[in-house]
């Protein structure tokens, strides 16, 4: 996951993830404008697994929390942005700050398929359970990015077990995932939501208190 090289950055002209666009409006008497992305909405999966009393969630390299820090230690990288290309990367940063923990999650770009459809596929693939629609808890959906995209992401929770996992997960490899499946201890987890030495995604932190105030006093004591 972290042999990352020959990096290189270029203008993106085309994407089948991202349209940029420019909004013009006027409010409250004045003219304004926002540059803004459509992109896809998207689902993520709170998964706990009983057998183990675990959160399974997923770690990968993300490239624009990677460039983020290339940034912020070298300025310089993105000083060429108007021009047609940018130099390659010298000294590159270690791959590891480009990497995040994170809930099992997908982009809804199945038009067939619910969005508990979408979840449960997610599942399967990037963790390895298999789950079915019945398995699937809606908590909430929210919008993510709201100055730059303004998708819907859509929680849902499903509790798992050992005997539930069909497979080791990790992504298509065929799509250019790679995926670790990380299991994250229930007694453990609130640490791990605070503790910043683990970069994270907002979803992580928030589901997990979700968990704490609405599942944990349920379970079984011990």
């Amino acid at each position: 996951m972290e042999a990352i090289e020959e990096l290189a950055v270029q203008p993106c002209t085309s994407s089948l993830y991202l349209r940029p666009f420019r909004l013009s409006y006027r409010q409250n008497g004045t003219k304004k404008f926002w540059d803004f992305m459509r992109t896809h909405d998207s689902v993520s999966i709170l998964i706990f697994n009983t057998s183990r009393q675990c959160f399974v969630v997923v770690k990968q390299f993300r490239p624009a929390v990677y460039m983020c820090e290339v940034e912020r230690h070298h300025p310089q990288a993105f000083q060429n942005q108007d021009k047609e290309s940018f130099p390659s990367l010298e000294n590159p940063l270690p791959a590891v700050v480009g990497v995040t923990y994170e809930l099992c999650a997908g982009i809804v770009d199945k038009p067939g398929l619910s969005l508990e459809e979408i979840a449960c596929e997610e599942v399967l693939e990037e963790c390895g359970y298999r789950v079915s629609i019945a398995d699937l808890r809606r908590i909430t959906s929210y919008r993510s990015g709201v100055g730059v995209t303004g998708s819907r992401q859509t929680l849902f929770y499903a509790e798992v077990n050992d005997q539930m996992r069909t497979s080791g997960g990790g992504g298509q490899p065929e799509e250019g995932e790679l995926i670790e499946v990380v299991e994250i201890p229930l007694g453990e987890s609130m640490k791990f939501a605070y503790d910043e030495t683990f970069p994270k995604t907002m979803g992580v932190i928030f589901s997990f208190t979700w968990f704490h105030n609405n599942i944990a006093p349920k379970l079984p004591k011990k």
